[in-house]
């Protein structure tokens, strides 16, 4: 406990430094000098009329060996097929998304091609969608740009006219757009708006200020185009081995769901699920501490520790339910409940796997004191827990486009991999141990009763481990974009019902197998026969142990 005290009190800073450069779902992202060929800078789940806000700014391009009509570089915007697995832009092609002509399916695809020589950004549509598009027209096309416009197939002849109050009358379509995104008609009246219902290409302009390039658009999201969408940013030249050259930008992204939600469509939710959760897990601790009141006289440290555990449990969820509430008003957290989430959250897992570990080792229940192996457990997997918090902080106060965001990232999922089996371990020891035990002294059935509760919990980790860490994410790339929450739902409800199984297989119960062992070495070694004269045989000591029970040793004949 004095470790994650001190833990906690070490990573405030940090927590309080992180979350000042973090602006959560209102995105700030600058790179400087970056050579990464694809850069993800968000995935978002939009309902229809949801806004996605693009604003680019400081552009540095290198000119050298750049040729943007065979290495192009600019955004894409394409929505998944299978959610979670994205159409166009899979990294591990070898082709860049941006040098795509046909679409290959009909999922929704934007393109924005920037030319620094000409000052323009080119825009391509593709597959089936009914998207708008909010931008800046370049006014005058250089001469190869209205040759190549010319050669292009014709898009809709609406495209190009602003989507504006026409004879005092507003489309009954766009009264329920402004109704749901009010916002949107402010965002228009500054721009050229463009209904993507068809492949269109279009010219954008660039504007240059500084020495670097800069430009905007707003996507409003139509109601056959909604779903998942990735934004990423591609530097193609880069993709050829050999070549690293730098780039600069910096850029803002802001996107929204109807009703002034800035949450992806499935994390809007989960502000409700968190509280109903964070509920559930105090009653179930406060049954927990009742039940411990009703048997205080077979009541354990170990026991009390489990109800800390559940309580921070209970505390955590309240925590995170305020702080996906505030993103989801303001667009941001709000640092002090942000950072009192990550306290409470660093807490709960060194809790949980403190907890684990103990149980599995039969520490209170069997022995008190640990063997070395079981130390170095402990002293392997705090650390990496400590570690693995770490992780889960920075994850959570970095932009995704950041190239630290993936580093984390895997370090994270690495680190979670090693303590999952590392607590596996005290569990295999204990039910080994069991087993020499049940062939060598006399009460074998105990043993073996014994041995079949470890046997349970064991099954019982593994099962919680496998379903949380692959059975639930499997489960979550499956399921439609706005019911992804599910995958949250049922991680908190399998750690609902872990708990409640652990919590009744070593319950203080006069009945309970483990609270049969002998406490201590001392009362082992006081356990023996008082005499060995035939008069007296089958005569043995008392002795009354400290839940006021009288236990008897088995005569020796």
């Amino acid at each position: 406990m004095a470790l994650i005290h001190k833990y906690c009190c070490d990573v405030g800073f940090l927590l309080s430094l992180l979350l000042s450069v973090c602006n959560a779902r209102i995105h700030q992202l600058t790179l400087k000098n970056e050579t990464r060929f694809a850069v993800d800078l968000n995935n978002f789940g939009f309902y229809a009329n949801g806004t996605l806000n693009v604003n680019l700014s400081s552009l540095w391009l290198t000119e050298k060996l750049v040729n943007y009509s065979t290495y192009p570089v600019g955004f894409s915007l394409s929505r998944s097929r299978v959610n979670g697995v994205l159409s166009y832009t899979a990294e591990e092609t070898e082709a860049c998304p941006l040098s795509l002509a046909k679409p290959t399916n009909d999922e929704p695809l934007i393109l924005f091609l920037i030319d620094i020589y000409s000052h323009s950004v080119f825009v391509k549509s593709m597959g089936v969608q009914d998207n708008t598009l909010i931008a800046k027209i370049k006014p005058e096309p250089s001469k190869g740009q209205r040759k190549a416009r010319e050669s292009a197939p014709k898009a809709d002849s609406s495209v190009g006219e602003p989507k504006t109050k026409e004879n005092g009358n507003v489309p009954l379509d766009q009264k329920k757009e402004a109704e749901l995104n009010p916002d949107a008609e402010s965002k228009k009246a500054e721009g050229n708006v463009f209904h993507l219902d068809k492949p269109t290409q279009l010219t954008l302009a660039l504007d240059k200020i500084n020495g670097s390039y800069n430009f905007s658009f707003d996507i409003v999201v139509g109601l056959k185009a909604q779903g998942l969408y990735s934004l990423k940013f591609h530097y193609c030249q880069n993709r050829v081995p050999g070549i690293k050259l730098p780039y600069s930008f910096k850029v803002e992204v802001t996107e929204e769901n109807p009703g002034k939600n800035y949450l992806s469509a499935a994390e809007i939710p989960l502000s409700r699920l968190y509280i109903f959760m964070a509920g559930v897990f105090f009653t179930a601790a406060m049954v927990w501490v009742y039940t411990l009141m009703k048997h205080r006289y077979s009541v354990f440290k170990i026991h009390w520790l489990m109800a800390a555990l559940a309580f921070t449990k209970s505390t955590s969820l309240v925590f995170h339910s305020i702080n996906y509430h505030f993103i989801n008003t303001e667009g941001h957290p709000i640092e002090a409940w942000a950072v009192m989430y990550y306290i409470t959250h660093l807490l709960k897992g060194a809790l949980l796997f403190i907890t684990l570990a103990l149980i599995g080792t039969g520490w209170a229940f069997v022995k008190y004191i640990l063997s070395d192996k079981e130390k170095k457990i402990f002293m392997i997997v705090i650390p990496l827990q400590v570690l693995a918090n770490v992780a889960y902080i920075i994850i959570e106060s970095t932009e995704e486009g950041s190239s630290e965001y993936y580093l984390w990232k895997e370090i994270l999922f690495l680190v979670d991999l090693i303590c999952c089996g590392a607590i596996l371990f005290p569990v295999v020891w204990s039910i080994r141990h069991l087993q020499e035990a049940s062939s060598t002294d006399g009460k074998a059935a105990m043993n073996l009763e014994k041995l079949k509760l470890f046997r349970h919990y064991y099954v019982m980790i593994v099962c919680y481990i496998y379903f949380t860490r692959i059975i639930a994410i499997l489960l979550k790339i499956t399921m439609p974009f706005q019911w992804q929450w599910c995958y949250e739902f049922l991680v908190e409800v399998s750690t609902l019902i872990f708990f409640v199984l652990t919590g009744y297989k070593f319950r203080p119960a006069s009945n309970n197998p483990y609270l049969q062992l002998p406490q201590d070495e001392e009362d082992v070694e006081m356990d023996e026969v008082v005499t060995e004269s035939g008069a007296l045989e089958g005569i043995s000591k008392v002795k009354k142990t400290s839940n006021g029970r009288e236990r008897q040793k088995e005569p020796t004949l």
